[in-house]
């Protein structure tokens, strides 16, 4: 229970919370003709008009031959399409005053629109989505100067120890398994990308069964099908081809030190996590608040940082993807300072993972949490992403509302339960760039 102090700063948030939720939610759901989910939002508290198109396209989905390919299909989409120039598609979109975005991770490649919701401007973005995502030309010169581009960012990677490190980090944590692709590919995979295959992993990838549409904003019900019907109807047809392979749980400890001559130590330590939709997340997400997601009131941060002086920041995370994602810690210590950080950092996390969260440790993290909820929902743009999210994964659509039931019902055994099932100090895999032991 929220103590009474607490549950009156609580109740001073209440009215905010309680507007945020109405923002983002009800959210309705339906599928077009050819099997694209929709999931929108209305509301007219502004003129505008946030899309997103969501599709199973991400780095996984890339073999190590062509390691890459997902990368740089994606990011033609928007070079040309439909006849329509690169520089005519930027024209045509700032002409409204409208933005193009997107990501693209392990699971997923998308691209969002931001538009203002009036007819011109509305009318005139949406048309170059469609465009960008159901007639992309891949024009040859503009392939091979991308690829150029390309690779001279992943060789620029190729010398920073942050990038060295999370490289190494996946590669050794995932083995064979697609999560440990380099996302962006590398120089010599991207060299051999011809554009018969990129125009193949497009078609393969980026069809109507697979695509998930989010709208909030501006618009009707009815305006928002026409609007999901104007971006999905001319996707290649079918599901989508392949399906990310389970991930195989590690057997024993790894440690890979990679020269460098940066000035302070680059570490990465981890093991594998939980998927979407796991019922240990919950538990995982508010226990790793205690642990290293809470920033200076964190375990990590207080044992590594305010005691001993080992490192400016030290953090963890879990990540969860459609398979097993990452859990990981990650910090920055002087050179000569690594072993004595990588032993304070095992002792916490043994320490933690073998007795849970301290009772008033977990209450705290659960205020911090409830607390800064409203923050999470607080923009169309924000909202946007969740919905993105609840779409692709398969999220219960009240995923929102159970927020703050779902971390306000975590206990201190179910924190304690749910790290010993699923993070093994014994079986980490660590990557240090710049120095070692």
């Amino acid at each position: 229970m929220i103590s009474k102090k607490l549950a009156l700063l609580a109740a001073g948030f209440g009215l905010l919370l309680s507007a945020a939720a109405q923002a983002a939610l009800p959210i309705q759901h339906w599928k077009t003709d050819n099997g694209t989910r929709v999931y929108f939002v209305e509301s007219h508290d502004l003129p505008m008009l946030d899309v997103s198109v969501d599709f199973a396209a991400g780095s996984a989905y890339d073999t190590a031959p062509k390691s890459g390919l997902a990368s740089l299909t994606r990011h033609m989409l928007a070079l040309g399409a439909g006849g329509v120039s690169e520089d005519d598609i930027a024209k045509g979109l700032a002409d409204v005053g409208a933005s193009l975005g997107g990501a693209f991770d392990q699971d997923r490649a998308s691209y969002t629109l931001r538009t203002l919701s009036g007819q011109r401007e509305r009318v005139q973005s949406l048309a170059l989505l469609a465009k960008i995502l159901q007639q992309p030309d891949f024009p040859t010169a503009i392939l091979e100067r991308e690829k150029k581009r390309a690779i001279a960012a992943l060789r620029e990677e190729d010398t920073q120890p942050e990038s060295i490190a999370a490289k190494a980090f996946f590669r050794d944590l995932y083995g064979g398994h697609p999560y440990g692709l380099p996302p962006a590919g590398k120089p010599e995979t991207v060299a051999a990308l011809s554009r018969d295959e990129v125009a193949a992993f497009y078609r393969a990838h980026y069809t109507a069964g697979s695509a998930v549409v989010s709208l909030i904003g501006d618009v009707s019900r009815a305006e928002a099908e026409a609007i999901a019907k104007e971006l999905s109807s001319n996707l290649p047809a079918g599901a989508g081809e392949g399906a990310i392979p389970p991930v195989a749980q590690l057997a024993k400890a790894e440690q890979q030190t990679i020269a460098h001559p940066a000035k302070q130590s680059h570490i990465l330590i981890g093991d594998v996590g939980v998927r979407r939709g796991d019922p240990d997340y919950f538990p995982l997400f508010v226990g790793n608040h205690v642990l290293g997601g809470g920033g200076f009131t964190s375990r990590l941060m207080q044992d590594v940082r305010e005691k001993r002086g080992l490192a400016y920041s030290v953090y963890s995370y879990f990540e969860p993807l459609r398979q097993e994602g990452p859990f990981v810690i990650g910090l920055q210590t002087k050179r000569e300072q690594t072993a004595q950080a990588l032993e304070v950092v095992r002792d916490t996390l043994k320490e933690f993972v073998a007795a849970g969260p301290k009772a008033a440790e977990l209450e705290k993290a659960k205020q911090n949490i409830v607390l800064g909820f409203p923050l999470r929902i607080d923009s169309n743009a924000k909202i946007l992403g969740y919905l993105a999210m609840i779409g692709f994964y398969d999220l219960p659509l009240t995923y929102l509302d159970d927020f703050v039931r779902h971390v306000e019902r975590v206990g201190v055994r179910d924190v304690k339960d749910a790290f010993a099932r699923r993070v093994h100090p014994d079986r980490m895999v660590t990557v240090v760039v710049g120095g070692g032991e």
